[in-house]
């Protein structure tokens, strides 16, 4: 993955984390994905949402799902590990997402994570019909 960040602090604003209170940023990052490429397995500590701004998105969900994003939709992905997923680009131009999230200061924006253990063969994720998303 690549892209730039921008950050735009709210002062005072507070985000729960392990029981104790951390200040969060409203933070901003566009992500690129090349043709072929994908996101790699991985999980949010917090939910963000995404806009697809080209390209279009397949995206791999834990439990198997399969949804399609195009250019102009946008998408929540909820935070925690039973939430691991896959972002995918299967076609012949960059995925350019626009992703916002209250992030608390020093978090990661995504973790890395293992692959779901039905995730064994990726392409069983990828049926004849996937899901649109709306």
């Amino acid at each position: 993955m690549s892209g730039g960040q921008a950050t735009a602090r709210r002062p005072r604003t507070m985000a729960r984390r392990s029981g104790a209170q951390t200040a969060s940023d409203l933070v901003t990052r566009e992500i690129s994905i090349g043709p072929g490429g994908s996101t790699g397995w991985h999980y949010h500590l917090v939910p963000l949402m995404a806009v697809v701004g080209s390209g279009t998105l397949t995206r791999i969900l834990s439990d198997g799902t399969v949804e399609v994003h195009h250019a102009g939709s946008s998408f929540v992905e909820p935070a925690g590990i039973q939430h691991v997923h896959l972002g995918r680009n299967l076609g012949a131009e960059p995925v350019v997402l626009h992703i916002t999230a209250a992030i608390a200061e020093g978090a990661p924006f995504a973790v890395p994570a293992q692959a779901p253990a039905q995730a064994s063969d990726e392409a069983a994720y990828l049926p004849a019909h996937p899901v649109e998303a709306a």
